[in-house]
């Protein structure tokens, strides 16, 4: 009992049996016969045991460990899914312990994972894109950004569609395209080159204010409407089966300097509108004016500056206050009255510019319907940064290649046109009426300084210090005073005396560019009425 036992217990050591000799294995042969052969048959279940449990290459015939550990992962994650109670004891919102709220923004929620600037914190961000296609199911508060045509618009809503993470769209697509979701406005309305085409869906304006110099100098471009204002041959390129005559370059610059000067009057009249919560007056004397002549004002291209002269329309006859029924209708829930007054100028400023960001922000935060997109106000500076500094988003008037507005210079003529307009802005919007309004102020301040800037240049120019060129704006005096001296030095005054007055073919040229936009208008009209009344015969 003794040997078994030994021998039993030596099967366990696969060396110690191995080293056994043959000698020793012979020296009891009737109990190591037995032992022997018991032996052999442990030894060979031990052997079959250790290689299920441990194979030859060291791994695991089964990951029987990890996959518990996976299913258990599972498990956790299903149901931090269907109730996320981490993300409620980080918010500080389960009873299951008392915890510290840990601040998690907004942009992290599931309901607001769309490509919106990144907060990253500590005042950090990164620009992304705005999400294009907005749902029609979200409740928004909506701006209207108004501005004087300049191309400075663009400026403000892209601060708008970085800071909330939503798209702005023109006047015009509303008008053409429909009406959409679409929680920036961009508007020209009530000046010539614009339409309120949005219905009744916005809720809130701001009005973008432009130095009136630089703004002619961008908005020239677009005198002539869609396609005819950047250079001579775009502005005739698809005229010649209309005319059989082309006036000489000379004209059109004469043309477009009467225009520009025109223009200067439609500058006043648009910030007096909208200030004014869009009130009548007439664009030339700015006097209060009757619906009827208001509606006149309101077709571009429709009359001759002669037709609409003040004193033969309204004349002599009192005027009673009114108001143009977008505004006076509620087409604006909170009003046409701006809710800020915004400086183009200033939001390019690297001292000054992260100041218009945080009021551009302070607007869209008026109400939570918008305010709840609007990213944390510690990344606002660096919104400003990302856009204006770093040049991220789409482009501007800015990022325009070839000449700039700093290109062109002012005649003394019209560089006096504009000051008197800026006089008659100021005078009117720092008077008793107006001096307690925070807007008021604000565009009296841009204004000041606006209209030092463009002394400067008058006397610049009336000095010589300044000189100019024929593809200057030199206004209709300055102009004809130009074309005299030629007429003399050429020796070709009685010729040039007889030329013919090419004025009517511009104003033709222009009523006819109005003629397409408002055929083209009723046609988009007839085709979405075309269009819902196939929906509605749907079944």
């Amino acid at each position: 009992g003794s040997d078994m036992s030994n021998a039993s217990n030596s099967c366990f050591s696969m060396d110690s049996m191995d080293s056994m000799s043959t000698v020793e294995m012979n020296s009891s042969r009737p109990q190591v016969s037995v032992s022997s052969s018991a032996t052999s048959s442990r030894r060979r279940q031990n052997q079959k045991r250790q290689k299920r449990k441990f194979p030859a290459n060291g791994s695991l015939s089964f990951p029987w460990p990890f996959l518990v550990l996976a299913l258990a992962v599972f498990r956790l994650v299903k149901l931090e899914i269907k109730s996320p109670l981490l993300y409620k004891n980080l918010r500080g919102e389960t009873n299951y312990y008392t915890s510290k709220k840990i601040y998690i923004p907004p942009s992290l929620d599931a309901a607001n994972q769309r490509r919106l600037s990144l907060d990253l914190g500590n005042g950090n961000c990164k620009w992304q894109p705005p999400t294009y296609d907005v749902p029609e199911s979200i409740d928004f508060h909506k701006t209207i950004i108004a501005g004087f045509p300049s191309g400075d618009k663009r400026m403000i809503f892209i601060q708008m569609e970085a800071l909330a993470g939503w798209p702005a769209k023109d006047e015009w697509d509303f008008e053409y395209k429909g009406i959409t979701n679409h929680p920036f406005i961009k508007a020209n309305y009530p000046h010539h080159e614009g339409i309120w085409g949005w219905g009744n869906v916005a809720d809130q304006t701001i009005l973008m204010v432009r130095n009136i110099r630089r703004s002619m100098v961008e908005y020239h471009d677009i005198l002539w409407d869609i396609g005819y204002a950047k250079t001579w041959e775009d502005a005739t390129l698809n005229t010649d089966k209309l005319y059989t005559e082309r006036p000489p370059i000379e004209d059109f610059f004469e043309w477009r300097d009467e225009r520009v000067l025109e223009e200067c009057y439609w500058y006043g009249w648009f910030i007096d509108y909208w200030m004014e919560g869009g009130l009548m007056r007439d664009i030339y004397t700015h006097k209060l004016t009757t619906p009827e002549h208001w509606n006149m004002l309101m077709i571009p291209g429709g009359y001759a500056v002669e037709d609409l002269d003040y004193d033969l329309v309204v004349g002599d006859r009192e005027v009673t206050p009114s108001f143009d029924p977008h505004c006076s209708n509620g087409d604006v829930t909170d009003g046409c009255k701006p809710k800020a007054v915004i400086s183009a100028e200033k939001l390019r400023d690297y001292t000054e510019g992260p100041a218009e960001t945080t009021k551009i922000a302070n607007v869209l935060m008026n109400d939570q319907r918008m305010g709840k997109y609007v990213i944390a106000q510690e990344a606002w500076d660096c919104i400003w940064e990302e856009l204006i500094v770093r040049g991220k988003g789409v482009k501007t008037v800015y990022d325009r290649p070839g000449l700039t507005e700093h290109d062109y210079n002012f005649s003394a003529e019209m560089l006096g046109g504009m000051i008197r307009e800026l006089d008659r802005l100021i005078a009117k919007y720092s008077g008793n009426k107006w001096n307690s309004n925070t807007d008021a102020n604000r565009i009296v301040e841009l204004i000041v300084e606006h209209r030092a800037l463009i002394q400067v240049e008058f006397n610049e120019v009336n000095s010589g210090l300044r000189k100019l060129t024929d593809r200057d704006f030199l206004g209709p005096k300055e102009r004809r005073r130009r074309l005299k001296l030629k007429e003399k030095d050429n020796k070709l005054g009685t010729q040039q005396t007889k030329r013919k007055d090419s004025s009517k073919y511009f104003r033709k040229l222009e009523r006819e560019a109005n003629a397409q936009k408002k055929r083209k208008r009723r046609d988009m009209r007839k085709l979405r009425k075309e269009s819902k009344m196939e929906g509605d015969a749907m079944p």
